[in-house]
């Protein structure tokens, strides 16, 4: 197992764990996999979903929080490993949670749900690590041309995300559908040999994480087999003991079995992958009235909304799961148990 360099600090394993929101991965979690030696991702979004104020101020409370919680989150590490923040494009504002999250001194950003286009330009003068998240050649060749033209820089690394990751998804349901085993691998085989001129332009690496439906130490083996430098995992996180989300939210993953996993439609039109529970069955066919709208995604029009997706991930991670919105990965049917971040990364790259 080899350690990564990334901008201008190693990570010691080659393994991101990903950023979940609202509320899931926060320092708690961003700090054990720290300390095994990962980077723990916190997730921007909603960060202050908790505070008093979050209901009249929700910007203001997230960024009131979000330096907070990646200092406490160094602190847990006991300055092993990497602290990094997931942001994503789609957030309202997302140049203050960048510029925020670097004064805070966080060690890399990983941002996706969009092209990160002006990530360079708000983190400019900081010597955070920089990573879009592509889902295929052509959004790696776009991403990293535009930053090569406009900043005259390269991603210190790539996260690809495949189509069995959960959450918001960079696939259109089309593409879901066609998409095997055989087939992405051909897609994260030609990402690779894409950031290699722009390797060749920097004289330097831009180590590869690969991510979506990575579950064993037999995936992680797989994935570096094509080339990929470390694996980013999410969903075999949730089921630990240091997970910041709910008991309940954590044993609704010990319980799903893979029948439960659906593709459903965020209110901003992209798919995503949850479990189909009391919530999602509710929502079918019909709109929920939205009283209150909490400025979190730029494309939302709380007018013609199905749901509010932030309403819903607070009431799925506090645990008032008949009205939440549980999004998960597609393998989630294989967790059996609760488990603890030192586990499942011993499980994860075990020789």
């Amino acid at each position: 197992m080899k350690s990564v360099i990334l901008g201008k600090k190693e990570l010691p394993i080659p393994l991101i764990q990903g950023g979940m929101g609202i509320g899931v991965s926060r320092c708690r979690l961003a700090g054990a996999v720290a300390k095994e030696g990962g980077m723990g991702v916190i997730s921007t979004a909603q960060i202050g979903y908790d505070e008093p104020e979050f209901y009249k101020h929700p910007e203001a409370c997230n960024l009131k929080v979000l330096p907070d919680q990646i200092r406490k989150a160094k602190e847990i590490s006991e300055g092993k490993g990497m602290v990094g923040v997931n942001i994503m494009v789609a957030t309202k504002d997302y140049g203050a949670y960048v510029k925020t999250a670097c004064e805070a001194g966080v060690d890399a950003i990983i941002s996706g749900a969009g092209l990160p286009t002006e990530l360079p330009l708000y983190a400019e003068g900081y010597e955070t690590a920089l990573a879009p998240i592509v889902s295929s050649r052509k959004s790696a060749e776009v991403i990293l041309k535009y930053w090569d033209r406009k900043y005259h820089r390269t991603a210190d690394f790539l996260v690809i995300e495949g189509p069995k990751a959960g959450g918001h998804l960079g696939f259109s349901r089309e593409d879901l559908a066609k998409y095997n085993d055989l087939d992405y691998d051909a897609e994260i085989c030609s990402i690779l040999e894409v950031k290699k001129n722009y390797e060749e332009k920097y004289g330097a690496a831009i180590p590869v994480f690969v991510a979506g439906g990575i579950f064993t130490a037999e995936d992680v083996q797989h994935v570096l087999k094509l080339g990929a430098d470390g694996v980013q995992a999410a969903s075999r996180f949730v089921a630990t003991e240091e997970c910041d989300a709910s008991d309940a939210y954590k044993q609704a993953y010990v319980d799903a079995k893979e029948e439960d996993v659906v593709i459903i439609d965020s209110p901003v039109g992209m798919p995503g992958r949850a479990i189909r529970n009391t919530f999602i069955r509710s929502i079918e066919g019909k709109n929920e009235k939205i009283t209150h709208c909490f400025q979190c995604l730029k494309a939302c029009n709380p007018a013609k909304a199905h749901y509010c997706i932030t309403k819903a991930l607070i009431n799925a991670v506090e645990g008032n799961l008949n009205e939440g919105l549980i999004f998960c990965g597609s393998r989630i049917g294989e967790i059996r148990e609760i488990s603890t971040v030192a586990q499942v990364i011993k499980e994860l790259f075990h020789e």
